[in-house]
């Protein structure tokens, strides 16, 4: 490749880079050679970024989760007894969101980048609030069951493809951060779904309908009217934003296709051509089944205590108002700490010893509920050890996706695989869901335990990819320099010689 300045942050100061050939996988789009990129401010751009982009996808996610959660207010304000239903019956209606939540990811997470963010985003969005809308309508288990279906199938494509929208901009070691301010309106969502949920349910009796039934209502018509504004207010890509001037985009297209091996002294850009390999690469790539026992570790205590905090705490003897209530306290101190957590990570370019203290904290704090719960008589102490767990999940999670999302290379490769690596770890909320059994409260011994036991292995994960990462990265410092191609090396991507791993 042909000599590069760099300013002291780093990044290229100007493009004289030549153009690839198109047989060549060209991935720089030939308007961008020879733009002058030295007028650019960095922190100017990312700051512009950042409030163009992160607060409305913020309010999408907490809406998201919002409505896959509120059902377990709504246990607690009657839903279980006015459709007649039994403990088991409730934990399938959980259980099947997870089906088709995980089926259609993969599918939504490449249909994103071919039907632009802005148009797919929102349209997602419409479906699943008309979903949960009509969930306040439902007479029998068997009309909840089937609408908890469709809401996973229209809500699959959420997270994933915010979390894929998010490589699309920022840099690897920036990502985590602008993944745990998006990811944090989850724990914003677990606040303000007590909160919202007490509110709602004053409404008891209003137009013939029960309280749990306006929590549907209400919430899913606010999500439609959200995703109407969504359609005008999400950017696509870097390429086309109008937000940025022409040198602005140019400086952040290029360090996002040259991100992978910038530290190594070779710049190979990411190919971002679709081929079906890249597919096929991402079903195949250990990395991400060993991630998958990581995801789990984090994702069955945050399903299992988004489902079921506001029942565990109402079990300690608390009435449901104040059950509501003391999950707010949990929740906002969970999402300080999400986002105080990745700007650590980002600034020292680490994830694995982040998420590993973190995970920790989640297996103490479930301990702290065995011990309180088998002992018997210190809700207290029970409140506590969730506390510390929900602390531990909500920086953990994103520094999770983040980490996978960080090796995985090029652009449809890393589509694929997040979809892969959200969708298929989304079935611990499946298993999540059969935790916590009515037959086992108010002690819930049984869901306790087998949080812990998700945990522990999740733990050997992070110590199994770290360790794996650090290996093949050395490996790859003792290869010769030019062994393949430009265009060869791109269309590797992470697996190329010139890529090298976050740790």
């Amino acid at each position: 490749m042909a000599p590069y300045t760099t300013q002291d942050d780093g990044y290229p100061e100007k493009f004289p880079l030549p153009a690839p050939d198109v047989k060549d996988g060209a991935i720089r789009p030939p308007e961008y050679s020879g733009v002058d990129t030295s007028g650019v401010d960095p922190k100017k751009v990312l700051l512009k970024m950042d409030l163009h982009l992160i607060p409305m996808l913020a309010l999408l996610y907490l809406l998201s989760f919002l409505d896959r959660g509120n059902i377990g207010n709504a246990r607690i304000e009657g839903l279980v007894d006015s459709l007649k239903m039994t403990g088991p019956q409730y934990n399938w209606c959980l259980t099947v969101f997870f089906f088709t939540y995980c089926l259609f990811e993969v599918p939504s997470n490449l249909l994103l980048k071919r039907l632009r963010p802005s148009i797919w985003l929102p349209s997602i969005m419409v479906a699943w609030g008309t979903v949960m809308t009509l969930m306040g309508i439902v007479q029998d288990f068997k009309g909840l069951l089937i609408a908890r279906l469709f809401l996973g199938v229209t809500e699959a494509g959420l997270y994933p493809g915010v979390a894929y929208y998010i490589t699309m901009w920022y840099c690897r070691t920036e990502a985590q951060f602008r993944q745990a301010m998006f990811f944090s309106a989850a724990s914003v969502a677990g606040a303000f779904s007590g909160l919202l949920a007490f509110a709602i349910a004053k409404m008891d009796g209003v137009g013939g309908y029960e309280g749990w039934r306006w929590i549907f209502i209400l919430e899913g018509i606010l999500t439609v009217l959200v995703a109407i504004i969504a359609f005008f207010t999400i950017y696509d890509f870097p390429e086309t934003a109008k937000f940025l001037t022409e040198p602005e985009r140019a400086w952040v297209v290029h360090r996002l296709r040259y991100q992978g091996s910038k530290d190594s002294g070779q710049m190979v850009a990411e190919s971002e051509h679709f081929k079906w390999q890249y597919v096929r690469d991402a079903f195949t790539d250990w990395q991400i089944y060993l991630g998958l026992w990581m995801y789990w570790g984090i994702v069955c205590p945050l399903y299992g205590t988004s489902l079921f905090l506001p029942s565990i705490i109402r079990e300690l003897g608390y009435t449901s108002s104040t059950a509501q209530l003391l999950t707010v306290p949990i929740y906002i101190t969970a999402a300080v700490l999400a986002v105080a957590v990745a700007w650590f990570s980002d600034r020292s370019g680490q994830r694995s010893p982040y998420i590993f203290s973190c995970m920790c904290a989640i297996g103490i704090g479930f301990i702290i509920c065995i011990g309180a719960s088998a002992h018997g008589g210190a809700p207290g102490a029970v409140y506590a050890g969730i506390f510390i767990a929900v602390c531990g999940i909500y920086p953990a999670f994103p520094g999770n996706v983040t980490w996978i999302s960080n090796n995985l290379a090029g652009s449809y490769k890393r589509s694929a695989g997040m979809a892969i690596h959200i969708g298929v770890g989304n079935l611990a909320g499946a298993m999540a869901s059969n935790f916590y059994r009515s037959s086992d409260s108010p002690k819930y011994l049984l869901g306790h335990g087998l949080e812990l036991g998700f945990v522990a292995v999740g733990l050997c994960a992070v110590v199994g990819l770290r360790w794996n990462y650090s290996r093949i990265n050395g490996k790859r410092e003792q290869m010769p320099p030019g062994e393949y191609s430009d265009a060869e090396n791109s269309d590797k991507g992470d697996r190329a010689p010139t890529y090298r791993y976050v740790l």
